[in-house]
């Protein structure tokens, strides 16, 4: 049995409803149903001027539900800005997906869960008639709770269990990254061989706990991401007597196991971070992972938004290069005070070509009157999107239905107007889709259809554009037509 001395791994070294009644779909998953957007034989005397031809379309992930069922379905449209479209006898029905990935407009990925059939992910296309359509692969991916672009691959990312061979004298298995490589090109599917011991995310940042990754960044040829600190797993509580377990902390080891959904626990482990005020971020030389500087700041606390088991990415560049790195502060929901985070949500920045913090920061809670966000994107230049919530994350019940628009230079928030009544709003979609400077958000509501809204960041201000008549927007984005 083999021993990993992880005392040894050093900091830095190598390594949303309203129901349809009425809705039919006749189709199978997968199968093509009629699209009445696109471009029909021409019927003409052949003297008439031609159409211009179309060489891509916007596709939505949109979802209907009737009767207690739920159909996914694939939509296409020619713009966002205005107009309507039918889920019936429209679209690609398919099995939908936990994150919608729109590849440099070539392919879309949906990323499921391994849960039986529904955790199958698979890509699609657009013909040269504009139709979407499934490519040959399925591939069920490993559990993830990150994911990202490098090249050409789709990456997803978690922590789980390493190889077992490397068991502690307590049988306890030290935590691994656990990666999954989508080649976009070649429709295949690989995975990171876990025996390899740069993989290992125990003792990741130098002081014993074992790291999730939220975020894979592609920028000036290497990897970003956020390194979230997550606690000591059972093998790193165990590890030399203790010797990570900060004085005073002993109290905050489990002394059974409970919880449920990602918020379970085990036994022997100290759940959740001793660290909550540090924000560390990895820069791997490429997609292996398997080689990383790592910098630090305490200007604010770790840099992602979390949802059930998602941690979403807030590392972005802007149209200079610069790296933002937001932190929601969402360590203020933690029950101990001990691992409460005292920092507001705050921004710092990584300068264009460089590898490490400069002296830039914003308290983002000073701008919105105390509130945090669950989520953020680029737009343009430096604006960013913030996905907000209703209430500071010290109370309960807190919702992120707002959007606001945070210009990085000018250190500005503003909320963003002209969206439905935030009472109204019941979720947003899995990411904006970015073109012409400009956001295009999809917005669920319990009051009528959904609807994509373009933003402006130089007002904050959202326009209505395209309604789908559907239950739900999960995504929205552009593909080019594929031979």
């Amino acid at each position: 049995m083999k021993k990993i001395d992880i005392g040894s791994i050093k900091a830095g070294s190598g390594l949303f409803a309203t129901a349809m009644a009425g809705v039919c779909f006749t189709s199978c998953a997968g199968e093509e149903l009629t699209n009445t957007g696109n471009n029909g034989d021409n019927t003409g005397n052949g003297n008439e001027e031609q159409p211009e031809q179309v060489t891509s379309r916007y596709v939505i992930a949109a979802s209907v539900t009737a009767s207690g069922n739920t159909t996914n379905v694939l939509l296409t449209a020619e713009t966002l800005e205005e107009g309507s479209i039918s889920t019936v006898n429209n679209g690609l029905v398919n099995d939908g997906a936990t994150q919608w990935v729109y590849y440099n407009n070539q392919y879309l990925y949906g990323l499921s869960y391994n849960q039986g059939n529904a955790g199958i992910t698979t890509s699609f296309y657009l013909d040269n008639n504009g139709n979407p359509k499934k490519r040959n692969g399925e591939f069920a991916i490993k559990r993830f709770t990150t994911y990202g672009t490098y090249g050409k691959y789709v990456m997803t990312s978690s922590t789980g269990d390493g190889p077992t061979e490397w068991n502690d004298a307590n049988g306890y298995t030290p935590k691994s990254f656990l990666i999954s490589y989508l080649d976009t090109s070649a429709d295949t599917y690989t995975t990171n061989d876990t025996k390899n011991e740069s993989y290992l995310s125990e003792n990741f940042l130098g002081n014993g706990e074992f790291v999730t990754l939220a975020g894979l960044l592609e920028n000036n040829g290497k990897l970003f991401s956020a390194a979230i600190p997550m606690g000591l797993s059972q093998y790193g509580t165990k590890y030399e007597n203790g010797k990570w377990v900060l004085p005073g902390n002993e109290d905050l080891i489990k002394t059974e196991s409970g919880g449920s959904g990602s918020s379970s626990y085990s036994k022997d482990e100290l759940q959740w971070t001793q660290y909550p005020n540090e924000c560390w971020v990895a820069i791997f030389t490429d997609e292996t992972l398997t080689d990383k500087k790592l910098i630090k700041t305490d200007k604010i606390s770790y840099a992602c938004g979390r949802y059930k088991s998602q941690y979403y990415q807030m590392i972005w560049p802007n149209d200079n290069g610069d790296i933002y790195v937001f932190s929601p502060s969402y360590a203020k929901t933690m029950t101990d005070s001990r691992q409460q985070t005292t920092f507001p949500a705050g921004v710092v920045r990584i300068p264009a070509g460089a590898e490490d913090f400069d002296d830039y920061y914003c308290d983002l809670e000073a701008l919105s009157g105390g509130n945090s966000f669950l989520r953020c994107w680029p737009i343009a230049e430096d604006y960013f999107l913030l996905l907000m919530y209703d209430r500071p994350l010290t109370e309960t019940g807190f919702t992120a239905n707002q959007l606001a628009v945070f210009k990085a230079g000018d250190k500005k928030l503003t909320y963003v107007s002209g969206l439905p009544a935030t009472e109204l709003i019941s979720g947003f979609g899995n990411s904006p889709y970015i073109e012409n400077g400009k956001a295009y958000v999809t917005v669920t509501t319990t009051e009528g259809y959904p609807a994509i809204y373009k933003v402006d960041p130089s007002t904050a201000t959202a326009t209505k554009g395209l309604t789908v008549e559907a239950t739900q927007l999960n995504a929205v984005g552009k593909l080019n037509f594929q031979e």
